[in-house]
């Protein structure tokens, strides 16, 4: 006979046997899913930092390199401003503002020399002296160090007492030269620097005019060191000197040169070989350029005016690369001249700034010189083309003066 109350103790006994299995079956399940399924959630690390240098050329602002000085090479130039461009001319002499003329200063005249020496050209500074204190104001002084210019002129025709010239006594002249100098090589020690400029003198005539320019040299001598620089042993004869020529060279003749007897006279002053090219070292020729009022030229001649002009430039510049003496032709263009009411015929170029032919009383490209170069040969029709090319040692033909006087 069957009993309920064994067969529910069964019962029960399989329902717990079962459930327990269920249960390690399904734990075995989740763990077994959740092994193979799913994957660990990645944890961010923050790895240990290594010291680091930042280079300092990426952090600290370096200062602006001095740009290299260009080479002096051939001091060959013209005079004039800064924003006029001349095809192969090496060299520009400037005039300050103090001189009367130009007027970039400060930045903007850094700005010019900047652009100058990216076509290579170099330039000479001339200051000009005044009247009383303001001689030794340093403004001016120190504006010129600071430009970047290759070589300065401190002072112009300071002997020559005149309308157009100021006259500085010796002793304040050596003050004035001492505080120039100085300033300027304060800035760049090995710049040119020379000792004003020497007034006109025909050469070979006007010798009590250059025993003048000697006593005056003598005279600033002596206040340097009695004076600015007591028992100092300064010498004019260790400086350089700037030297104006202003004649019809090479008109009506070629033996007519006041530059050539004015080299021959400094050179005699300096104890050095003129023909070995040393007195480069003591005199630059500033100004080289003609005469053509008070000086036998007719000036109301056309012909003469323009055929003494173009040989004059010639002659000039032969001379100059002869006697390997630095030189400025004088000047860029022409210029108004109030002590004949009229223009000066003087420049390369006219004075609206457009280059004036070789004979500038007859119109462009009625006389042309065919010159012999390294490069080849160069016909120029021009008076600037042709400084360039006598710069740059062209031969000129064998018949240049029968072409131009013709």
């Amino acid at each position: 006979m069957f009993s309920w109350n064994n067969t529910k103790s069964k019962f029960l006994i399989i329902a717990l046997v079962v459930l327990v299995f269920s249960t390690l079956v399904a734990v075995f399940a989740y763990r077994a899913a959740t092994t193979v399924n799913v994957k660990p959630t990645l944890t961010a690390t923050t790895p240990a930092k290594t010291p680091f240098t930042t280079p300092s050329i990426g952090i600290t602002p370096t200062p602006t390199p001095t740009p290299a000085r260009l080479p002096l090479g051939p001091v060959l130039g013209v005079e004039s401003n800064l924003l006029t461009s001349y095809s192969d001319i090496p060299w520009v002499r400037f005039g300050y503002p103090t001189c009367g003329t130009n007027t970039l200063s400060g930045s903007a005249l850094k700005n010019w020399i900047a652009i100058r020496h990216s076509q290579r050209v170099r330039i000479l500074i001339t200051t000009c002296q005044s009247n009383g204190p303001s001689l030794y104001d340093t403004t001016t002084l120190q504006d010129v160090a600071e430009s970047g210019a290759d070589a300065v002129q401190c002072g112009n025709e300071q002997i020559k007492p005149g309308q157009f010239t100021t006259y500085v006594p010796p002793a304040n002249f050596a003050k004035y030269f001492d505080l120039c100098e100085s300033i300027i090589h304060a800035v760049y020690p090995n710049m040119p620097v020379l000792l004003g400029s020497l007034d006109p003198q025909v050469g070979g005539v006007d010798f009590q005019g250059l025993a003048n320019q000697v006593n005056y040299l003598n005279a600033m001598q002596t206040a340097m060191n009695n004076i600015v620089h007591p028992g100092g042993h300064w010498s004019w004869h260790s400086q350089t000197l700037g030297l104006i020529d202003s004649w019809h060279n090479g008109y009506p003749n070629q033996y007519t040169n006041s530059l050539y007897e004015l080299l021959v006279y400094w050179a005699q002053q300096f104890n050095v070989n003129l023909n070995n090219g040393g007195l480069a070292k003591h005199i630059w020729v500033v100004e080289g350029t003609g005469c053509y009022i008070g000086c036998g030229i007719n000036a109301n001649s056309p012909y003469q005016v323009a055929v003494s002009h173009i040989l004059t430039l010639i002659t000039d510049v032969q001379t100059a690369l002869r006697y390997k003496v630095p030189f400025f032709y004088f000047s860029g263009r022409d210029f108004f001249f109030t002590v004949g009411g009229s223009v000066a015929p003087f420049g390369i170029d006219n004075i609206d700034g457009h280059p004036k032919p070789l004979r500038q009383d007859l119109p462009m490209g009625a006389r042309s010189l065919t010159m012999s170069c390294s490069s080849g040969q160069a016909v120029v029709i021009n008076q600037e083309q042709l400084l360039a090319k006598l710069y740059q040692s062209c031969k000129l033909p064998g018949n240049y003066l029968s072409i131009l006087t013709s």
